[in-house]
């Protein structure tokens, strides 16, 4: 370890502790349901394809909170933004243990979605504390592995736990569980995370929230729609064709405005957009198409000709698998990004996703096989979400990290949205065509070729963001001159 970076190391050690705790919290959160999701879908009634509505929801509560809470956070300081997402957080995990039906659950899980605002704050708390040492990106870089690594290994040691209890324990009490975590992380927060050091303030950019928000609720609502009434349905189309025109006034509102709420000129950057983008097409893959392998996975061979046919807690081992990939992939990510460039270990992560889900168009008739696609897609996956809010920051203005790390999570949100919706279409269709004998799972069996879609759209969206990053400044996410930093 080189010499100028041991000031930055023992600046941020403490606050890095109580983060990873934050990131634990938040894997917990990300693996614990997945193994859970067929049994909650039984539980609530509803068929695996509507499993795919639970996500379409809280993600499009994301997309919408955000931004609104980045921006707060560069205003009011990261700490408290993170505090507050926090008990918001919690207050709905126990909504999810405690939800008597569908519409319910569907509630308490969408307002959830807070807890995506945890990462960007967390890089940009960091960001904020080395911003004068000479080595900041390096050290950003650093962080975010190890809370990347932290999120990973809360999401290895969620699954495991829940599909074991599940197994032992009513649903309602399995439940419990990430709720009592959330909340035990409220107090990790409040008394062992730092504010910011030096704000640099503004205001809020109400008109462009509320412009923002008709947008992204006419293009989340149309996703619904589609999903709903199909895709031969000429108004669905006229609706999302409305939420596309109403960014064109939210941007020209935003490039008028001296503190907007998005900076539509730091997007501009050939070292950010790039970045942003990506995040987007990731999002269709890592928040997309985990609730599919998990129903995919849990289908019977034997009845239905495809599928794995494993147990709730069996699932737990693609997950793990997968998941273990993440964590090396993060870890790994600063060392490759020394070795290379941070825009090169973009590019080579992109393509590994690609590459993963792509292997499984051929190959997704045995679980050696499922877990060898997971395990390329999972090194690649753990490095975007490592790299991607650390190259917004060391992208963005001093007085805009809350804003580019928290973009990279909207993004990443809407790809989600955007896919869940496809994805549900996808494995909705030819229900009927279930060759289940069983009355208990007849017309709920999403199709193989829904499946086949799933992994295509995965693969083809990371190659298109492998060749976008090619567009980024060979030498970008590098450490200006500490001058630079101080003005």
């Amino acid at each position: 370890m080189s010499a100028p970076s041991l000031p930055g190391l023992r600046m941020i050690g403490p606050l890095v502790g109580f983060l990873v705790l934050v990131e634990i919290t938040s894997g917990i959160l990300q693996g614990y349901y997945t193994p859970l999701l067929t049994d909650i879908a039984r539980n609530l009634g509803i068929d695996d394809g509507d499993v795919n509505w639970f996500e379409s929801a809280q993600l499009m509560l994301s997309a919408l909170a955000v931004p609104i809470l980045a921006k707060l956070g560069d205003i009011y300081g990261h700490k408290r933004i993170l505090l507050v997402s926090t008990v918001l957080t919690a207050a709905a995990s126990w909504g999810v243990a405690v939800a008597p039906d569908f519409w319910t659950f569907l509630a308490a899980w969408s307002l959830q979605g807070f807890y995506v605002v945890w990462l960007p704050m967390e890089i940009a708390l960091i960001f904020s504390r080395v911003r004068h040492t000479p080595n900041r990106a390096v050290l950003t870089r650093k962080a975010a592995g190890l809370l990347v690594g932290a999120l990973e290994l809360g999401v290895i040691g969620g699954a495991l736990l829940g599909g074991v209890l599940v197994e032992h324990l009513p649903l309602w009490l399995t439940l419990c569980v990430p709720a009592a975590a959330v909340t035990l992380c409220i107090f990790a927060v409040h008394f062992g995370v730092p504010e910011s050091s030096s704000l640099d303030g503004g205001t809020v950019d109400r008109t462009g929230f509320v412009l923002l928000a008709v947008g992204l609720l006419l293009l989340t609502s149309g996703l619904t729609f589609l999903r709903i009434n199909g895709p031969d349905t000429w108004w669905v189309w006229a609706v999302l064709a409305a939420g596309a025109a109403a960014f064109i006034p939210f941007v020209r509102y935003e490039l008028g405005q001296k503190d907007p709420l998005v900076d539509f000129r730091m997007l501009r950057s050939p070292s950010m957009w790039p970045v942003q983008l990506t995040a987007g097409l990731f999002g269709i893959s890592v928040l997309g198409a985990q609730a599919p392998m998990s129903t995919f996975a849990r289908t019977d061979p034997g009845l239905h000709g495809y599928g794995l046919g494993l147990a709730a807690s069996q699932v737990s081992i693609i997950i793990g698998t997968y998941v273990f990939a993440l964590l090396a992939g993060a870890l790994l990510f600063p060392l490759t990004a020394r070795r290379t460039t941070p825009r090169n270990t973009l590019v080579g992560a992109s393509l590994l996703v690609g590459v993963g889900y792509g292997l499984f168009l051929p190959f997704h008739d045995t679980l050696p096989q499922a877990l060898m696609n997971m395990v390329v897609a999972g090194l690649g996956s753990g490095a975007l979400v490592a790299a991607l809010p650390s190259a917004a920051a060391a992208a963005a203005p001093l007085n805009r990290t809350g804003m580019a790390t928290g973009l990279t999570n909207t993004t990443k949100t809407i790809g989600g949205s955007f896919a869940s919706a496809v994805f549900g279409i996808a494995l909705a269709g030819a229900a009927a065509d279930a060759l289940s004998s069983s009355a208990a799972d007849a017309g709920t069996v999403a199709p193989l070729q829904g499946y086949l879609t799933v992994w295509a759209v995965c693969s083809v969206t990371a190659f298109i963001a492998a060749a976008l990053l090619l567009l980024v400044p060979r030498l970008a996410f590098a450490d200006p001159p500490l001058t630079e930093a101080a003005a």
